[in-house]
């Protein structure tokens, strides 16, 4: 009797053990790159070094494996791929990337959500709006009731065609990105927080164009206005009924109708959602005029003036034309063939210059040849774009060699007179205080740093004595008249300085699958 009693005793704590609730399934999958369509250079399917399965999670510190967020859903990563900026990729390695990344989203289905994660400013040869193709061609394969969470870099472009397929949205919040990651995971949590409470899709989804397109050295959030505009978003986004809230500065150097500013909020409070998106409009459209550099600009005459003058160590000086972290070829030869003009640098007891970079994979060959220690010739730069200057014939001393850097290739540094020239096989930005010391170059104790840049990234800027930004030619011009747009929407601001005050009402943007 006693063990029949023990065995139903048994059954009944069984029967009543509650269930352990199902995880739900949620697929990783984005492309990033920003693209020039003002440069010559081609990005091909190589560049975008793409990770596959679980490899995936090593872009986000968030999601590893003993991570809260990794717990709460079962992950489905599929491909995600992020290129350094540059020219417009060809259709051919878009459509392998895309394809592939559709063939694995079929091998899962079906999901109840998806962590899209992209920039938002690729430009494809021959293909408009390649984030909204994308996007659509996913929708495609997952269905129109899978949850998608959009995340982007702030530069991004916000077209209808993304808005609609984009359930949740969200974009970075400071320039320089130094809160990336936290903007990836807002996305991420934003997500399984709609998935975990039933509440599912957004009931409102307000998005509104805003006629403004600067250069990202102009809406830096270090000063205002940009610190102020941005700094409003955190208060909006904690109201009832307002899932999130986000401003993109859109990407200056596509010539495409997609490229302009772009407010939009997601939220189940119709009132609030679209209060909330046209303040941001409004208070946007309002600073518009109040925008500049976030540091001094010159031409590069005066900006060597200004450096040789300086006793600060070191004398920073943004060649920001060709800035290939925003879509310069990276390879431009005006600046450094400028600086090797000036005869305060020909003797090798000048003022130390350093200047960061120049691709030219024949003076590296050469280079490598010799040895440290030793003269080299070759050639360097302007393979990509000649347009304001021949590839340059260089001689000097070999000071360094540095294989192995999953950018450069190989590094060079060769010293030509004062100046410190690093030469790479493949372009590589140099953003950290280690890309110089690596080379056994000691930047802070060097009278003149020139970099590939515009706004100095944290690294950079904290390092520096004084800092000046120089309006080189390139593919990224900070001088946006002078690129020649033929295919944005006019008017535009600053474009068109007298244009009228352009309508900023919300314009509630469907369910995915709705808009015709």
């Amino acid at each position: 009797m006693k063990s029949i009693l023990s065995f139903l005793l048994t059954i009944s704590a069984f029967s009543c053990t509650p269930k352990e609730p199902k995880l739900p399934k949620i697929a990783i999958a984005g492309l990033a790159i920003e693209s020039s369509t003002f440069s010559p250079a081609v990005t091909e399917e190589a560049a975008f070094k793409a990770k596959r399965e679980e490899d995936i999670f090593s872009f986000y510190p968030f999601l590893a494996e003993d991570s809260m967020d990794r717990k709460r859903a079962n992950w489905i990563p599929t491909l995600r791929a992020h290129a350094l900026p540059g020219g417009a990729v060809s259709r051919e390695a878009y459509e392998s990337l895309v394809n592939e990344t559709l063939d694995r989203l079929k091998a899962n289905l079906p999901y109840d959500g998806l962590f899209f994660d992209i920039h938002g400013a690729m430009s494809v040869v021959g293909l408009d709006d390649p984030e909204g193709d994308f996007i659509v061609r996913v929708r495609q394969v997952i269905g129109y009731e899978t949850l998608i969470s959009t995340s982007m870099d702030l530069h991004g472009n916000v077209s209808p065609r993304l808005a609609e397929n984009s359930d949740l949205i969200t974009c970075y919040r400071m320039a320089p990105h130094e809160d990336a990651l936290d903007s990836k995971k807002r996305a991420v949590e934003n997500l399984l927080d709609r998935l975990e409470s039933g509440k599912g899709k957004p009931a409102f989804k307000a998005w509104i164009p805003v006629p403004i397109l600067l250069p990202g050295e102009k809406t830096s959030t270090r000063i205002e206005p940009g610190k102020g505009l941005y700094a409003k978003i955190p208060a909006l986004t904690e109201k009832d009924g307002i899932i999130d809230a986000a401003i993109w500065m859109g990407y200056p150097w596509a010539d495409e109708p997609r490229n302009h500013g772009v407010v939009m909020v997601t939220g189940d409070d119709e009132k609030a959602v679209k209060e909330a998106a046209e303040y941001l409009a409004n208070s946007f459209w309002g600073v518009r005029n109040e925008f500049e550099f976030v540091a001094p600009v010159a031409t590069l005459d005066e900006s060597l003036a200004m450096a040789l003058r300086s006793d600060k160590k070191p004398f920073m000086i943004s060649d920001m034309g060709d800035n290939p972290t925003a879509g310069g070829a990276g390879d431009v030869t005006w600046t450094l063939n400028e600086i090797l003009k000036q005869p305060e640098f020909k003797s090798a007891t000048g003022p130390s210059v350093i200047y960061a970079s120049i691709p030219g994979p024949d003076l590296v060959e050469k280079a490598m040849e010799v040895g440290v220690g030793n003269q080299v010739t070759g050639m360097a730069g302007a393979m990509v774009d000649n347009r304001f200057a021949p590839p340059l014939k260089l001689t000097g001393t070999v000071e360094a060699i540095l294989e192995g850097d999953i950018d450069a290739g190989v590094e060079v540094v060769v010293k030509i007179g004062s100046v410190h020239v690093i030469v790479t096989k493949n372009r590589k930005p140099y953003h950290n205080e280690s890309d110089f010391t690596n080379l056994g170059l000691d930047p802070r104790n060097s009278n003149i740093v020139v970099v590939k840049i515009g706004y100095l990234v944290p690294d950079l800027y904290d390092m520096r004595g004084d800092w000046i930004m120089a309006l080189t030619p390139g593919g990224v011009d900070q001088d946006l008249e002078r690129l020649g747009y033929k295919r944005i929407n006019r008017p535009m601001f600053p474009l068109d300085k007298d244009m009228a005050d352009p309508d900023l009402a919300a314009r509630f943007i469907p369910a995915s699958g709705q808009l015709k």
